[in-house]
């Protein structure tokens, strides 16, 4: 991919400026910076003890067990359109 072909936005993630490139539209660079933050903040208002990397981490763990259950529910449910098929 060409670079006039990358999105640039800066985005506000916990109180930090990111500068996020590729291909995805910047609304949606937006969306998703938009829901880090959200989590991040719920994880910190939960837990006011912890630092700002282990909240990043903690976020990035909860997302990706949310991403691996959706996953395994999207695989369970074409295996019973499959099986619906016939």
């Amino acid at each position: 991919m060409i670079d006039d072909q990358k999105t640039r936005v800066a985005v506000d993630i916990y109180g930090q400026t990111y500068t996020i490139v590729g291909s995805e539209t910047s609304s949606h660079v937006r969306l998703v910076a938009s829901m880090v933050d959200e989590r991040m903040r719920e994880i910190s208002s939960r837990n006011p003890y912890l630092d700002s990397s282990k909240i990043a981490v903690l976020t990035a763990v909860n997302s990706v067990h949310d991403y691996l259950k959706l996953k395994e529910r999207i695989e369970l449910l074409e295996e019973e359109l499959n099986k619906l098929k016939g």
